[in-house]
């Protein structure tokens, strides 16, 4: 079964085909085939004014018209959209995903904070952790980060905050967004037993390829503070030409950190682990699912 997804973030759209085939125990895997991102930056407009400017909806629409061209190409049939922060705030969100409708019959579903928190978790990634032990994952992107708490398998708690890095970096985020993420960590996570932390977005990636760890170990919460130190010392160009970083990933990825690390501080988390997943993964996770439920 070939499927895809496409996540239209605040700071780039990603499209993401997947074949699922029956796994040696039973589970299906899903093998990826193609991942293309395209860095959009829609959250610069619109955390800034409120609004996708003409000139970056046109790039949005070339976007979501060479997807197409990529999902015919790979024959695929089934297709699940989201769009998040950057979407959900833009006043004139509605006009253009109408008009990318009519130009490519690709409908995008706006998604809530909380049901983007849901997707990623869809993931499952620790499913192969330890059951007895509480987990959080901490999805950071350009428009809002999503926390979602479980602890002995179970789901405990899920939130989503308008913290992010364009935001930071438009200097959006108040005290009183931090306050309020604080609060709730410290409040929900009360009593549990060792936390441990799950990091998705580009910029942990980034942060975990930097480091050089073998894949599935966890990086300690000092080296995170070690390479915030290090790169928020340096300007955006030595960013770029030290580290090998895109434009796009070079600005982003110090408010990222800084994310990452009041977050783990408040929850107590020493380490966190970075398996390769994104929304993007989420939903092909959700999609399936759905589509084995019409099959039943």
């Amino acid at each position: 079964m070939r499927l895809a997804a496409i996540d239209i973030g605040s700071n780039a759209a990603r499209l993401l085909i997947n074949d699922v085939v029956p796994g040696a125990n039973g589970r299906p895997e899903f093998v990826k085939l193609s991942l293309v991102r395209v860095p959009l930056r829609l959250g610069f407009d619109v955390f800034e004014s409120g609004i996708i400017s003409e000139e970056r909806a046109k790039m949005f629409v070339t976007t979501m018209k060479a997807y197409k061209h990529l999902l015919d190409a790979y024959e695929v049939k089934h297709l699940i959209t989201a769009a998040t922060s950057a979407m959900r705030d833009a006043s004139n969100a509605d006009d253009i995903l109408q008009t990318i409708k009519t130009e490519t019959d690709i409908e995008v579903k706006i998604i809530s904070g909380e049901e983007e928190a849901t997707f990623i978790y869809e993931n499952h990634f620790a499913d192969n952790l330890n059951s007895n032990e509480s987990y959080l994952y901490i999805d950071v992107g350009g428009g809002s980060t999503e926390l979602t708490f479980f602890s002995d398998g179970k789901l405990v708690t899920q939130k989503s905050f308008n913290i992010g890095t364009i935001r930071l970096l438009k200097n959006q985020v108040t005290q009183e967004h931090w306050a309020e993420m604080r609060a709730f960590i410290r409040e929900k996570l009360r009593g549990h037993h060792h936390i441990t932390a799950i990091g998705s977005g580009g910029n942990i990636n980034k942060v975990f390829s930097l480091s050089k760890r073998k894949e599935g170990k966890p990086l300690p919460l000092d080296l995170l503070r070690n390479y915030y130190k290090e790169l928020s010392s340096l300007s955006l160009h030595q960013r770029i030409s030290m580290y090998g970083m895109r434009e796009d990933r070079a600005d982003v990825i110090v408010p990222a950190l800084l994310i990452y690390i009041n977050v783990m501080n408040w929850a107590d988390a020493g380490e966190i682990f970075v398996p390769k997943i994104g929304l993007a993964d989420g939903l092909i996770h959700i999609l399936y699912e759905r589509l084995k439920a019409t099959k039943v």
